[in-house]
Order: structure tokens, then sequence, then C-alpha cells
């Protein structure tokens, strides 16, 4: 499995990059998480959209790196929240039909899946100049519904192991920031949501 990291950055100076800065600013002023993701005064909703999907695609992955060595094809044959979902992997060009994977398999594809459309400027576009695609909130949409099923499986089957590493309260913070973003804005829907409401309760 590769090294989880950080995939992409806004450039330094532009709006994306200073918005970015800003959310990152009122995370860490203690702000209540519910309003931190509200869109702010004269912002534009597709600009805030672009920095969260990014920020959350980089927060994600690197917390799913704190637990991938326990997160085997022997220990996870199956990319699962409990015993009520399992995820298929399909992407329409390798995997046409949906495929039962091990977890670390699917989470693999499923980071590159992405990476791939963060770093198309034809979808994400670094130049402000440059109009977001018809399809940009449902192709974010998307990538945040299966960024979520990430948190399905690391909560219910790797939680242990995060406590173990003492990273429970930070896994807890993005959780409540990520759910908070994807509800204020209906991103995920409510079918996807009810496999960690009904299995964890952080609020």
């Amino acid at each position: 499995l590769q090294t989880f990291r950080p995939k992409k950055r806004f450039p330094v100076g532009t709006l994306r990059y200073n918005l970015h800065k800003q959310a990152q600013a009122t995370l860490h002023s203690g702000v209540d998480l519910r309003a931190a993701v509200r869109l702010p005064v004269n912002e534009n909703f597709d600009d805030w959209l672009a920095v969260h999907t990014v920020d959350f695609f980089n927060r994600i992955n690197l917390l799913y790196g704190t637990i991938a060595d326990v997160c085997t094809a022997k220990s996870c044959p199956t990319m699962s929240g409990g015993s009520r979902y399992e995820y298929l992997w399909q992407d329409g060009v390798s995997y046409k039909k949906p495929t039962r994977l091990p977890a670390p398999d699917y989470i693999y594809l499923l980071m590159d899946w992405i990476e791939i459309r963060i770093n198309d400027e034809s979808i994400f576009p670094s130049n402000t100049a440059v109009p977001f695609p018809r399809d940009f909130r449902q192709v974010c949409k998307k990538i945040l519904t299966r960024l979520f099923r990430v948190f399905v499986h690391v909560y219910i089957h790797h939680f242990d192991r995060l406590s173990q590493l003492g990273a429970e309260p930070h896994a807890n913070t993005l959780y409540k920031h990520f759910y908070f973003f994807i509800t204020e804005y209906a991103m995920v829907s409510t079918k996807e949501l009810d496999a960690l409401v009904c299995s964890v309760c952080l609020f």
C-alpha cells in the first residue's frame, strides 16, 4: 500500500488558498464546528466546496494512513461498515460492474480515483478565472460520499487502533467537521449517513 499523504495544494495567494487558510484559522480558533462550515458572506459556494473537498480528501487520506497497517486483506476481506453495510467498487473503467474488494484495495482505488479528479484542472481549476464544470457539485457529492465510507469503515472496524494511537480526539474532530459540512449542504444522502449515525454517537 502506498504512503498516504496530502495530495493537492492551492497556489499561494489565490482566492482558494485564502479561503483554505480562512477555514483553517476558524477551526484552530476553537469556534463551533457547525458555524465553521457556513459559507462566508460574499464568497462563492463552488469555491468553498472545492476548498473543503480537497481539504477533507487530504485529511481523511492521512487519517486512514494511521490505521492502514491493521487494515489488510486478511482482517478486512470486504469494504464494509459493520454487518449491515458493504461497499462495492465501480469506476466505469477497470471495474465496470460493482465489485467486491478487500477494504485496503477499495480504499487505495478510491484515493487514486479522487486524486485524479482533484488534480484535473478541468474539474478543480487552480486559476479562479477558469470556471468550474457544470457537473462540479455532483462530482464533489460523489467524492464526499465515498470519503464518508472510509470514515464508516475506520470507525466501525478500526476505532480501537485509533484509540491505541491516541488519535481518537483528532479523528472525532475531523469527523464532526466533515459531518457538519456534508449535512449543511446535503452532500451525502441520508441513506449513506445512517451507516455511521446508527453506529457511533459523537454529538
